[in-house]
């Protein structure tokens, strides 16, 4: 009698984990896709095809494009100040929506009591769909909060299409609580572009949106 009930039991827990096993593919096929960056669109529609004419591009594929945002942020006082270098880290997470690289010394630099392997920052690089997302969050609302906004420089390309700034505050990003901040701090982001050129990768970040000094601002959407 007691192996019967025993068995009885076993068929129930199959049962039940077959019934969960169904339920998980249901659950998932109810969840609704995220929705496509909207900069990813405008890019597609619009600005791919006007660069091609612009430039006289013979191949699709020729057409410069955005390849990847890297978010870096140096904390030279993380080995004395372990708290601030992990909310430095907590921020850029939310900033980014993925979760930062811990930078550490490449050598050691007596004069800085710096030793090989010391975590001195953190990073990030952004591809894709999460590229475009965080670009149109530092167009529409990061930039307008700068003090003393006059437009972005036109002389910190490379060379060869990639651009990189400096920001002096991480408040600017609405993500970040004030309440939480340990410290304030800035960051250097830089915008990569399978551009060539500079006159490419300025037309290709101006029609994505990047309020260059001393140009109109082009509209998206």
């Amino acid at each position: 009698m007691a192996d019967k009930v025993k068995g009885s039991e076993k068929d129930k827990g199959k049962k039940a984990k077959k019934a969960t096993a169904a339920e998980v593919p249901a659950r998932e096929a109810e969840a609704e896709p995220a929705p496509r960056a909207r900069l990813m669109d405008h890019y597609e529609q619009r600005v791919r095809p006007k660069l091609q004419q612009q430039f006289g591009y013979m191949n699709p594929h020729q057409v410069p494009k955005l390849a990847k945002i890297v978010l870096n942020v140096g904390m030279g006082d993380a080995p004395k100040n372990p708290k601030a270098l992990e909310a430095a880290v907590a921020e850029l997470s939310a900033i980014s929506g993925q979760r930062p690289v811990v930078t550490r010394a490449k050598r050691s630099v007596a004069n800085f009591n710096l030793r090989q392997g010391m975590a001195i920052g953190a990073a990030v690089t952004l591809r894709g769909q999460r590229m475009y997302e965080f670009l149109d969050r530092f167009i529409t609302v990061a930039v307008p909060r700068m003090r003393d906004f006059r437009g972005l420089p036109t002389r910190s390309f490379d060379g060869r299409g990639n651009y990189s700034l400096g920001v002096k505050e991480q408040m600017i990003f609405p993500e970040v609580d004030y309440d939480k901040v340990e410290k304030i701090h800035g960051m250097d982001i830089t915008f990569v572009t399978t551009a060539r050129r500079d006159d490419e990768g300025q037309a290709l970040l101006r029609e994505l949106g990047m309020p260059f000094r001393g140009e109109a601002p082009v509209a998206i959407g």
